[in-house]
């Protein structure tokens, strides 16, 4: 038995580091979220400002050819101008054409300002494709380090698989493993703890003195009965007598003569007040 008590502390090593390998290697591609959500805001704007850049070159399509439709309906008024006969002919023209001026002089200003949108939208959506193509080239090329990483991790794990099925052919009982396994991962990496002064070194539990002499005999496998680790005796610098005198530490016995005790006092008790009650 103190073999197997070896060998389980031994592969308590190999699956702390196991487990610990496994987590880092779902961890790992969780790196890439950040730089992922990033990437994906950047080439959000940059559909935003594309679509925006449209629209004002739309804008500024419709201002020039309204720009167009104004300077002509001018020179064709200033050009009827010569052509006039009357004072009331004159009035109305004059107004048509300071119309059709005013109307130029209002497109010509929409028309400059849509032109300065168009060129200052396409230099953001420049820099904002500059900005996407230096991500995306980072992210590649740590997504390359990432698989690196997780390859090497993947050739030490298995690596420890292999030193943990050597192990466990020396136990030859695959249930114990089973459940070795699963404490280190339910405790942290603790699947094996010693037994010292009568508590366990896991959880902290006084155990009674009886348990801890069957730990002691080291003839079975012995679970903690609060956290299911496996204990091996371990000595401590009290004495035994101390460790394991029965009336100091007590056991699950001691809880059932306190309990009978109490129960006949409460019946003396109630025959008295019953005596009482007669007389």
């Amino acid at each position: 038995m103190e073999k197997v008590l070896e060998t389980l502390k031994t592969l308590q090593d190999i699956l702390s580091e196991k487990i610990s390998l496994e987590q880092k290697i779902q961890e790992i591609p969780k790196l890439l979220i950040k730089q992922e959500e990033l990437l994906a805001r950047m080439k959000k704007t940059y559909i935003e400002k594309s679509l925006e850049c449209e629209k004002a070159k739309a804008a500024e399509s419709e201002y020039r050819n309204s720009l167009f439709e104004a300077e002509a309906k001018r020179e064709k008024a200033e050009k009827n101008m010569e052509s006039i006969s009357t004072q009331r002919e004159y009035e109305a023209l004059d107004k048509e054409i300071k119309d059709a001026a005013g109307l130029e002089q209002e497109f010509r200003n929409k028309l400059q300002r849509e032109v300065r949108n168009v060129s200052e939208l396409n230099e953001e959506i420049k820099q904002s494709q500059a900005l996407i193509d230096q991500q995306e080239a980072e992210l590649e090329e740590r997504r390359r380090d990432i698989e690196k990483e997780i390859a090497l991790k993947e050739s030490q794990l298995k690596a420890l698989s292999q030193k943990e099925n050597d192990l466990a052919s020396d136990l030859n009982d695959p249930d114990v493993l089973f459940k070795f396994e699963r404490i280190i991962r339910n405790k942290m990496g603790k699947g094996i703890v010693a037994i010292k002064g009568g508590v366990c070194m896991g959880c902290h539990m006084i155990l009674p003195a009886q348990f801890a002499n069957t730990v002691r005999q080291g003839e079975e496998i012995v679970f903690c009965p609060y956290c299911s680790r496996i204990l091996f005796y371990e000595e401590s610098e009290q004495s035994e007598e101390d460790l394991f005198n029965d009336e100091d530490s007590g056991s699950l016995s001691d809880l059932d003569d306190m309990e009978d005790e109490d129960y006949d006092e409460d019946e003396e008790e109630d025959e008295k007040v019953s005596a009482d009650y007669d007389d």
